[in-house]
């Protein structure tokens, strides 16, 4: 029983009888078989439903003894004994916060998963200082896919888990948002009380907020090395570790709580989109569709559902799962973004004007909206009417652009460094320095540019395995430059003038090591398409020089436009404004063709139209690149059934099309900013300018 509520109070209050012993002497040794029965709930559940027993036996009926009752038979993982005391006695109290807590664990618990948010909800509106209720809550919403819900219940959870002064104004600024006031007063807390896990859990929290995960982590770490049972930051500890792109290290977090709570549909909401990080997907679905059977009314639970059925080629059902997920909230415009995604699908005139009805309300977050704009701008373009397209696509870029923060100055900085850094001399200075493994195939560019079409002929070839967009050498050398947040000036590249062979040897070694776990067939060859790490061409060859890199590249218009229309989960922020698209791609051209000259040869460059008007003879260059023999299976890439992550996954399983080529030419008159930002780029493709000017 939590809390140690008694019902007496409530029963007083609603003039029920009140089933005590009619003497005195009796209702003392109730009170104390009950206290005593509470004693046992800790450590011996079974000793302690032996005692509820007993008080029932001599006073039938007694609402704290079966509340006593239904929680031991819960703790013992008798869910159906347990509801079938708790639910009639939540009918009875309905306003008492024990009983409401207990029956809402025992309905999560049992499966039924919607039930359990609303008793949990009555719990906290009846006592919102139920720490143990947020928490099971903040689980609870993490398994439907409710972060925004479940970042609140676990702020609220931590602010009724404490009872000092200090720590309680800290978590108050914690759930009202003011970061820089509770880490002020979280830092002097524990300079005098170092070791108090639920202060430095909170510090934790403050880091991760800002983005500052490598110290999250650090303290995390030392709350459970201070207390290994601390689930609550074990729980927040596999999150930091995945926003730092580690998986592997998350999931034996999250493996170990579930040992602990195998039941817990929060734990497996997570370890769900872990295993699809590492390609573990039928893992992943079966996850999720066991969430979904507690959880069979939470929208963002299908949606998530739908993106991995999307994935592994099951495109029907994935819409089933999209559409189901709208029935539910018609708003929700990832959703429609997820169907419109799948770049192959036409919606109906029905649902042009269903989501046209959802940008007409004024109640609609900015999230929704923008993902509204973009599958709005599809269903037009595919409509023929380009003019209105644009105009969603426009009001999409403008709002997710506000969000994202992007500053165009750093990557021309970043490429005026790299070009400067990287000379013939100092890779002559570094020659037979790295890893020696040919394993890694790097295909590289701007996203949007073909590079899943050469991932999916790639990855048809028998010797060669497709993984997906790896982060691992953007993390390599972030560290590598010490940049912790985004006003840290980075030290890389230069840096890399410090490393001695055995640390360049060491990393491409980590970068194996870290990506092992992508690689299920065993095959010798693996692809990391990561479209970003064009800008770590330098940094790739220093460390993997024997590993093959492909540059991606498609008509500028074409590529930048097709990015203008795409919303992306995360990252790639130069692509919600067309000046922005324009310079990115001019610095990605300019410094791959610095490497053209630096490294001559060392790169192997695919024009997406020549692979469109000629596969056999592209596909024949791209494998004597790679060193691999001609197999026919490359040119029947469609039929290859791999797990695919991008925005691409439909188009690549079918054959190569030309009425994309020329798709750009519809929005023409609205281009103008973009074609003259891009300049020579535009002007020279697919050729490079000898002489390239300042952007």
């Amino acid at each position: 029983m939590a809390r140690g509520e008694s019902l007496h109070y409530h029963r007083a209050r609603s003039r029920k009888p009140d089933r005590t012993l009619s003497n005195p002497e009796a209702v003392g040794t109730v009170a104390t078989a009950l206290a005593h029965a509470g004693r046992l709930m800790a450590g011996n559940p079974a000793a302690a439903a032996a005692q509820a027993a007993e008080i029932l036996k001599v006073v039938p009926g007694h609402p704290d003894a079966l509340l006593v009752l239904g929680a031991a038979r819960l703790a013992l993982g008798d869910a159906t004994g347990a509801l079938g005391i708790l639910e009639p006695l939540a009918a009875t109290y309905p306003k008492v916060p024990a009983v409401q807590y207990q029956f809402g664990a025992a309905l999560a618990e049992a499966g039924r998963g919607d039930e359990a948010i609303a008793a949990l909800r009555r719990t906290v509106k009846l006592n919102g200082q139920h720490a143990q209720a947020w928490r099971t809550l903040g689980d609870l919403l993490t398994a439907t896919g409710d972060s925004e819900g479940a970042d609140a219940a676990y702020a609220r959870h931590i602010k009724a888990s404490v009872n000092d002064p200090v720590l309680m104004e800290a978590a108050t600024a914690l759930c009202d948002g003011k970061l820089a006031i509770a880490e002020r007063a979280l830092r002097a807390f524990l300079k005098e009380n170092p070791t108090d896990v639920a202060a430095i859990r909170m510090l934790a929290e403050v880091a991760s907020r800002l983005g500052r995960y490598e110290d999250a982590e650090k303290l995390l770490s030392r709350a459970l090395e201070l207390a290994p049972g601390f689930d609550a930051a074990r729980a927040n500890y596999a999150t930091v570790l995945m926003r730092q792109n580690r998986t592997t290290e998350a999931l034996r977090e999250i493996e170990a709580l579930l040992d602990r709570d195998p039941r817990n549909s929060g734990y497996r909401a997570q370890r769900a989109a872990a295993l699809a990080r590492i390609g573990e997907y039928q893992q992943t679905i079966e996850d999720y569709e066991a969430v979904l059977k507690a959880y069979p009314t939470q929208p963002k639970a299908w949606m998530s559902y739908g993106h991995a059925l999307k994935t592994v080629g099951r495109t029907e059902d994935g819409i089933a799962a999209y559409r189901r997920s709208l029935a539910l909230l018609p708003s929700l415009g990832e959703s429609w973004w997820s169907i419109a995604n799948l770049k192959t699908f036409r919606f109906t005139n029905d649902d042009i004007a269903a989501m046209r009805r959802q940008l007409a309300r004024s109640d609609i977050s900015d999230d929704d909206r923008l993902h509204l704009d973009f599958a709005l701008g599809k269903a037009l373009e595919d409509a023929g009417d380009y003019a209105q397209s644009f105009a969603h696509y426009e009001k999409a870029n403008a709002l997710r652009r506000k969000a994202m923060g992007y500053a165009a100055d750093e990557t021309t900085g970043h490429v005026a460094r790299a070009m400067a850094f990287f000379t013939r001399d100092f890779f002559a200075a570094h020659d037979g320095q790295g890893s020696e493994a040919p394993d890694p195939i790097f295909i590289l560019g701007l996203t949007r540019s073909g590079s899943t079409l050469l991932e999916q002929i790639l990855s048809s070839h028998s010797a060669v395995e497709g993984t997906m967009e790896l982060p691992d050498i953007t993390a390599l050398a972030k560290r590598i430059g010490g940049r912790r947040k985004k006003s840290d000036v980075s030290t890389y590249p230069e840096i890399l003038e410090t490393l001695a062979p055995d640390d360049l040897r060491a990393l491409g070694e980590e970068y194996l090591e870290r990506t092992a776990v992508q690689r299920k067939l065993g095959r010798p060859f693996f692809i990391d398409k990561m479209p970003n790490n064009w800008l770590h061409t330098g940094f790739i060859q220093l460390i993997l020089p024997n590993a093959k890199i492909i540059d991606a590249r498609r008509h500028p218009m074409a590529c930048c436009f097709s990015n203008f229309k795409q919303h992306f989960a995360r990252g790639q922020g130069f692509t919600y404004n067309l000046h922005d698209l324009g310079r990115y791609y001019y610095d990605y051209a300019r410094l791959m063709a610095h490497f053209d000259s630096v490294l001559p040869g060392r790169v192997h460059r695919v024009i997406y139209e020549e692979m469109v008007a000629d596969p056999e003879a592209e596909v024949r260059r791209l494998l004597d690149y790679c060193g691999l023999p001609f197999e026919a299976s490359c040119l029947r890439f469609y039929e290859n059934e791999r797990a695919v992550r991008t925005a691409s996954s439909e188009q690549v399983r079918r054959p190569i099309y030309k009425e994309g080529v020329e798709q750009w030419r519809n929005y023409e008159p609205w281009l103008g900013e973009l074609k003259a930002t891009l300049g020579a780029a535009l002007e020279n493709y697919p050729g490079v300018p000898a002489d390239w000017p300042d952007c």
